[in-house]
């Protein structure tokens, strides 16, 4: 390990409790998708303190900041979420659920961590820069409402992420691996009808119910199933019924769509014939309604090239540690999933070796945390989910790391990920990827051979361009 490295690693090292600090304010403060004031705010205060040049409200996002330290080229970029959930809050470092907050919210995603460990990979970076004295940019950006809002999409439709060489992040999960491979991508769109209100029974002639056109837009939706992709999506929820009472012709009504592809450019298609849907539906009832562009994110882009470099960094580093008393607490967490065999979705990834190879540590484990590091995968691996870290890979070199946060098993957006983000099983995890980043980042940095092959990687798989699934004008909004 060089002495530029060494020196990166213990800056994460002096800088832990800050780290620490911020990813349980983070955790206390559990504000939504748009709505993180608090922890916005927290970040910029830190950044500003250690040196770095703080941009507030970016792109026009209240909740988005970029804080940049040096000069020149390369310039890396880190991202940072801190976005809660609705309706997941709980007690930190409980075996049992029980409500901080009746009602109230929770970072089930571990986006405290995720934002922590970014943090600390930035002021690695920046004490990499300051040693070794050369060219050279680290860019830590705030990017709000990965959960609803998709703020990256939003930058990325600025063209905020051309500016940068490679970008690096990282997710809380249950497995320590390099992430690789496509997602799908992701729109969402609210419809909201408006019709005539009239006596359901007295003068039904005079009513045109919303209603009614939510219910068809829903039918027409579920006819054009059979004749899209088999890769392709669509959910939809009902948000608005128009009321609860059965006797009155219902004047308003709304629908929130949510359509999937495998790549953008699919879904920006499939999103325009589920709007034909909608004009149908209104056309038949004669009723109108606004079509309300809530987010949308693209399909990720792998960079083999920046994953083997994380890999190795990851590789060299280890994973976390658990005392016992941490073991036995995941433990008890994990009780009722299947902890001793390996996320079978994670797994499908790898070949039927491998796949053995990694049931047999989870299983010589004897507990529910992964303590190891899984094999880098070189495939076409496809994960059904969306996220906004899609955008930013198809305007720069992206690569993202996954470290064990809390038991194998336990699924995100739950109560038991709420009670591991804040105990130090989450604090491990946040520092080990801080740790990683901030490696990997300091070889990019060293070896711009690595940058070129990354790029011309790049080149090559978005050859086809870019389709923002954002129409311009469009600004992040939380749906009704």
């Amino acid at each position: 390990m060089t002495l530029e490295k060494q020196a990166a690693l213990a800056a994460i090292e002096e800088k832990k409790d800050t780290v620490f600090h911020v990813a349980d304010s983070i955790w206390e403060y559990a504000e939504l998708s748009l709505q993180e004031y608090k922890s916005s705010t927290l970040y910029c205060e830190v950044l500003e303190k250690e040196g770095f040049q703080v941009k507030k409200g970016i792109c026009g996002i209240e909740t988005a900041f970029s804080a940049s330290f040096g000069s020149g080229r390369p310039v890396i970029g880190i991202l940072a979420e801190y976005d809660a959930l609705s309706g997941l809050s709980q007690e930190a470092g409980l075996t049992k659920k029980k409500e901080r907050v009746s009602g109230g919210n929770g970072h089930g995603c571990g986006h405290n961590l995720l934002g922590a460990g970014a943090l600390a990979a930035a002021f690695g970076v920046k004490a990499y820069l300051e040693r070794a004295g050369r060219a050279g940019t680290v860019v830590l950006y705030g990017c709000p409402g990965e959960e609803g809002g998709a703020a990256k999409a939003f930058m990325a439709r600025d063209g905020v992420w051309k500016e940068l060489d490679a970008a690096l992040t990282w997710h809380p999960e249950d497995v320590n691996e390099v992430a690789t491979g496509s997602s799908n991508s992701c729109i969402q769109v609210q419809y909201k009808f408006t019709g005539t209100p009239s006596h359901a029974a007295g003068a039904p002639e005079k009513g045109r119910s919303a209603l009614d056109a939510v219910e068809l837009m829903n039918i027409g939706v579920q006819f054009l199933r059979e004749h899209m992709s088999d890769r392709a999506r669509i959910h939809y929820a009902v948000t608005d019924a128009g009321g609860c009472s059965p006797n009155v012709v219902q004047p308003k009504a709304s629908v929130l769509y949510m359509v999937r592809s495998n790549h953008v450019a699919e879904a920006v298609e499939l999103q325009k014939r589920v709007d034909r849907i909608a004009e149908g539906a209104a056309l038949m009832t004669e009723t109108t309604f606004e079509r309300k562009f809530i987010d949308g994110c693209a399909d990720t882009v792998c960079n083999h090239v920046l994953e083997k470099v994380l890999y190795d960094n990851f590789e060299m580093l280890g994973v976390p540690e658990y005392t016992d008393e941490e073991n036995e607490y995941a433990d008890i967490l994990a009780e009722g999933y299947d902890a001793q065999n390996y996320n079978p979705g994670i797994a499908a990834k790898y070949d039927r070796e491998a796949a053995e190879k990694i049931r047999e540590w989870q299983k010589d484990s004897g507990h529910a945390m992964n303590a190891f590091l899984a094999p880098l995968y070189t495939g076409d691996a496809f994960e059904p989910g969306s996220t906004d870290v899609g955008d930013v890979s198809w305007l720069a070199p992206t690569a993202q790391i996954h470290v064990a946060a809390w038991p194998n098993g336990c699924p995100g957006h739950s109560w038991q990920a709420v009670s591991c983000n804040r105990t130090e099983i989450g604090h491990k995890a946040a520092l080990q990827a801080g740790r990683v980043l901030a490696a990997g980042a300091v070889d990019l940095f060293e070896d711009p051979g690595l940058l070129k092959s990354a790029r011309e990687e790049f080149e090559k798989r978005t050859q086809n361009g870019f389709i923002s699934p954002v129409p311009a004008g469009a600004v992040p909004v939380i749906p009704d």
